[in-house]
């Protein structure tokens, strides 16, 4: 939607709207108080259909913790079949949505209901914010260091589950990490001064690591080796299994993208791999990072580490200086 940018902005209290890509759109209605309003529904990413819920809400939350807001209410977005699907399959899929709505602090206040061949559920989220606390995905600054709170390589994981190539226990420990929230790495973003924040989610790692980059015109240089990636994700990638937009994930950054050197192929896609409920990527001052690192471990996000730098440089995008 970046391509209807300008025209949209006409009221001076809309603070972020699309042009940089942000994860969700926050709009002024007093001078210390703004909404955060997004919306998301995926299809299933498993086959327990209240951690299905489980997952799709916390997917929708993402965008509201990923702009440093507290989510306030959320409606249910249903697509649900007519017939196929007992009843008891969805109302396990909504009681899991609900009971992460609950934990991020909110309520539901309703929702909407359609019939469609394919099961889909997510919300639509409202959650406020002070206008002068917005994290954006455009404000980097050189010498950051950006951390990551959690693993990736989701989206081949619940594809090679999907067509039966791994096991719903291989694929476990992804599943349990796409239903936890993102409150927690959003509240120790803001006690730290975080200068930019998003959420890695259908663009893949070098996608939303480009918004960033090019939205704030600096270099990122990211060291791959430091990403932490599920195994069983590269061996799903070395077997030749991709979803259906990694591919075109990499057409869409590969001119931001710079490799020092091409890649083993099952590496380079980590890269490109769109992540369902994934991490944040919080970019904070260089002095901080380790003590932002170590509170988050604390707090239970155990995988969060440091894997890039913010530079100045001639040319803005995403530069990988190493590989995994």
């Amino acid at each position: 939607m970046s391509e209807m940018g300008p025209e949209t902005r006409t009221d001076p209290n809309l603070l972020v709207g699309f042009e940089t890509q942000d994860d969700a759109g926050v709009y002024k209605v007093r001078d210390d108080l703004a909404l955060v309003q997004t919306v998301d529904f995926i299809t299933p990413a498993c086959d327990d259909p209240y951690l299905f819920g489980q997952i799709a809400a916390a997917n929708s939350l993402s965008d509201v913790f990923a702009m440093g807001g507290r989510p306030i209410n959320a409606m249910n977005l249903c697509c649900f079949p007519q017939e196929g699907v007992e009843s008891k399959i969805l109302a396990e899929i909504l009681r899991g949505g609900l009971s992460k709505i609950h934990e991020a602090g909110a309520i539901l206040v309703g929702g909407h209901t359609v019939k469609d061949q394919e099961l889909k559920y997510g919300l639509a989220v409202t959650g406020i914010i002070h206008p002068d606390r917005i994290l954006r995905n455009s404000t980097v600054k050189p010498g950051d260091k950006i951390v990551i709170t959690k693993k990736i390589g989701t989206g081949v994981i619940i594809t090679g589950a999907k067509n039966d190539i791994i096991t719903q226990d291989q694929a476990a420990e992804a599943f349990a990490n796409m239903a936890v929230l993102n409150k927690t790495a959003s509240e120790v973003a803001l006690e730290f001064g975080a200068s930019a924040c998003t959420d890695v989610t259908g663009f893949g790692l070098a996608g939303h690591l480009c918004e960033m980059a090019l939205g704030s015109e600096k270099q990122i240089h990211l060291n791959l080796l430091s990403v932490p990636v599920y195994p069983i994700s590269i061996e799903l990638f070395g077997r030749g299994l991709r979803t259906g937009v990694t591919l075109s994930n990499k057409q869409s950054a590969e001119k931001c993208v710079h490799l020092p050197h091409e890649l083993p192929k099952e590496k380079e896609m980590i890269l490109y791999d769109p992540q369902t409920s994934g991490p944040l990527l919080i970019s904070v001052a260089a002095e901080k990072a380790d003590q932002l690192i170590s509170k988050l471990v604390e707090r239970g996000m155990k995988d969060s580490k440091i894997i890039a730098e913010v530079l100045e440089g001639p040319t803005s995008g995403l530069f990988v200086r190493d590989s995994i």
